[in-house]
């Protein structure tokens, strides 16, 4: 249970309708597979005890004791197993039938999850068999033990705290007010299905994003089993699709027509996080549910699922071009705001022929069309200096005048010189001076161009340089707004390259790839041999690291340790673990001693989950000890 992960399961047994012994050897075997992998909470599909197509087999007195028979003999097998277990069957109480999920662990029934709601429509003739559970659970005799009966029950882990475990039954979740609402409410981290959901054309995806959206809506882990392969074929089919997902993101999903189990991990650190920052989750103040306490170790759990070297970024392309085309717009109908808020017709940009600079660019030139203004009312402006090089020129320069704005060209070297000799600095001190300088008078120039035709100056820097504090204060860092500041590092490359390969115009496009190709570079010290010489990520550390870092620290409120092991783990084979460590620390010490930068930044657009904004995002104190992020 290391950093709040537990292993969970999703299993379909192979079953023979009405079979129960050989259904209740093939659970067992499957209970058997999961414990070996460690698995905490294993869920089984409905009536997978019976089969869910037994029909008018289940008014039989015979397949009934047979099923209640299953149950502890399943039950029992649980004796010296570390997991908790939900399997799905009928049971009579009282002279009528229930579709139940029976929960097991150490050898004993610890309670029956009763379905609230019956399909009788379509395909489903339920309620012919069975009865909707009790309102509130209730407590019956199983083999002369009290055990609650009915819904939303929560099994409540002694050993792990955060693990509190409700099950629901397939048409539960389908309903307008799933029981599983109540049970999150008071506590329930994790949801578990027993499901028989028919497959039809367009189901699977359905079904996705269904279990998907409620562990959105519940902030929750939640397990989805289906009835699949050996389910009557008289008239449906089974798939046996699977489902594990956790707040709105399917961690794994399971191929149809294969029975078997899938696995992963749910993080209940990061459930419980979101919820105490979500002000929306309203947790019920009153607890009124059944809570049955449950055995399971604490222990490591070694990590399958998939953990993205670049989180901010989609892995799919169609997913990633849709991201692409959405942030473009955010940022660009962002900037028409402001230009058409303050009746602004011109736009100063600063373009080096960086990545950064470029996507400035390219989405004030979105506003402009967006407003129908002529481009040409985009100032860009160039400021070559000591650390120019031709290449970035170049670009800069030609991808001007491919969007169609105004090309500017002020040399500043002479400016920062006479400002050196005004402060007394040494031209052949390349410290931190000679490079802010640049920095400085650059920012002047933009601000005074923009003053001279009553303009805007579009900032460009990017969220990653922001975290960092990689912006000199009162120099890059400041603009009048800033369409970058809330898009990591990582995620410019990609708005590039997205632009680059959609443009229609084919010399733009080579320009764009070839930004794409340059060195990340401020360019404030003087080239070696024609070549940047000053490459960013040397300096600072890799961005595809810091924005990893960024991303689980600001977005889930992670602890450095944590995200060290996830990037140990994303990384594997990329960085060693002492070049993560490094920059990990470098990142904790810069994010927190860079803070008073972040708290004066100037407007600009939320594009995602992540934003640094002090008006809205993040709002911390500027002389904040770094010290409990940095002790490992």
């Amino acid at each position: 249970m290391k950093h709040g992960f537990i292993k969970v399961a999703a299993a379909t047994p192979d079953i023979k309708v009405a079979d129960v012994e050989y259904n209740t050897r093939e659970i067992c075997r499957l209970i058997d597979e999961t414990a070996a992998q460690k698995s905490k909470v294993t869920v089984f599909p409905e009536l997978c005890v019976t089969g869910y197509t037994c029909g008018d087999l289940f008014a039989q007195d015979l397949l009934v004791k047979a099923a209640k028979q299953a149950i502890r003999v399943i039950a029992e097998h649980t004796r010296g197993k570390d997991g908790l277990y939900f399997v799905g069957a009928p049971l009579s109480v009282d002279g009528a039938l229930y579709n139940v999920a029976a929960a097991v662990s150490g050898g004993k029934v610890l309670g029956f999850t009763t379905k609230t709601f019956l399909p009788n429509y379509g395909e489903f003739y339920e309620m012919r068999h069975f009865r909707p559970g009790p309102r509130e659970a209730e407590e019956i005799l199983f083999d002369g033990e009290k055990v609650p009966f009915g819904p939303q029950i929560l099994y409540v882990s002694d050993e792990i705290e955060e693990l509190i475990v409700s099950a629901e039954i397939c048409e539960d979740v389908w309903s307008p007010i799933p029981p599983s609402i109540r049970a999150a409410r008071e506590g329930a981290t994790v949801i578990v299905n027993c499901s028989a959901s028919d497959e039809t054309i367009g189901k699977t995806d359905y079904r996705n994003r269904l279990i998907a959206g409620q562990s959105a809506r519940l902030i929750c882990g939640y397990l989805y089993a289906n009835a699949g392969e050996g389910e009557s074929t008289t008239d449906l089919v089974f798939g046996g699709h699977n489902i594990i997902a956790e707040n709105g993101s399917v961690l794994e999903s399971s191929k149809c027509f294969q029975n078997g189990v899938i696995y992963s991990e749910l993080d209940l650190n990061r459930i419980v996080s979101e919820r105490r920052k979500n002000t929306t989750f309203q947790a019920t103040a009153e607890k009124s549910l059944v809570r049955v306490p449950f055995h399971v170790m604490a222990e490591d759990t070694v990590l399958t699922r998939k953990i993205s070297q670049m989180p901010f970024v989609p892995e799919e392309k169609e997913a990633r071009e849709k991201c692409c085309e959405e942030i473009l717009t955010i940022q660009s109908m962002g900037l028409k705001k402001r230009l058409d808020h303050t009746g602004t017709k011109h736009a100063v940009v600063g373009i080096s022929g960086g990545l950064d600079s470029t996507l400035a660019l390219l989405v004030t030139a979105k506003a402009f069309d967006a407003l129908g203004l002529p481009r040409n009312g985009i100032e860009a402006v160039t400021m070559p200096c000591f650390g120019t090089t031709d290449r970035t020129y170049q670009n800069a320069c030609k991808m001007s005048r491919k969007l169609g704005a105004s090309l500017r060209e002020i040399p500043i070297a002479a400016s920062v010189e006479q400002h050196f000799r005004d402060i007394g600095h040494d031209m052949e001190d390349h410290s931190v001076t000679y490079e802010n300088a640049q920095a400085r008078e650059r920012t002047q120039v933009l601000m005074d161009v923009a003053n001279q035709n009553g303009g805007l100056v579009i900032g460009t820097g990017d969220m990653s340089e922001l975290a960092l504090g990689w912006a000199t204060y009162n120099g890059d860092h400041m603009s009048m707004y800033g369409v970058n500041g809330s898009v990591p590092k990582t995620l410019v490359r990609h708005l590039v390259q997205y632009y680059a390969d959609t443009c229609e115009d084919q010399e733009l496009r080579e320009v764009l790839y070839d930004v794409l190709d340059t060195p990340v570079s401020p360019e404030l010290l003087p080239p070696k041999d024609g070549e940047i010489a000053q490459k960013t990520e040397d300096l600072v550390g890799p961005y595809e690291l810091h924005d990893f870092f960024l991303y689980y620290f600001l977005r889930f409120g992670y602890e450095p340790d944590k995200i060290f092991r996830l990037a140990k783990y994303a990384f594997e084979g990329t960085y060693e673990e002492t070049v993560i460590e490094k920059w990990l620390s470098t990142f904790c010490r810069r994010f927190f001693t860079q803070q008073f930068k972040r708290s004066c930044l100037p407007d600009g657009p939320k594009v995602g989950t992540v934003a640094l904004s002090p008006r809205g995002d993040w709002r911390m104190p500027s002389d904040a000890s770094f010290a409990l992020w940095t002790r490992r």
